[in-house]
């Protein structure tokens, strides 16, 4: 798996994540879901992907 790959599979996941949490645990949890949206339209203006940094450590390339 590539890493740009794997960062759409991060970000979907915690937006999924965020959204069963929200319905199932505690309304406060929406705002998980966000922060990884504001965190995708942050990279794509810059170019950073805090993610990023954690994938490469994890072995992604």
């Amino acid at each position: 798996m590539t890493l740009e790959n794997a960062i759409r599979v991060l970000a979907g996941s915690m937006v999924l994540i965020s959204v069963i949490l929200t319905l199932t645990v505690h309304s406060g949890f929406v705002w998980l879901t966000v922060f990884v949206g504001v965190n995708l339209i942050q990279s794509a203006f810059t170019g950073i992907c805090p993610a990023v940094y954690f994938l490469k450590k994890l072995g992604f390339q």
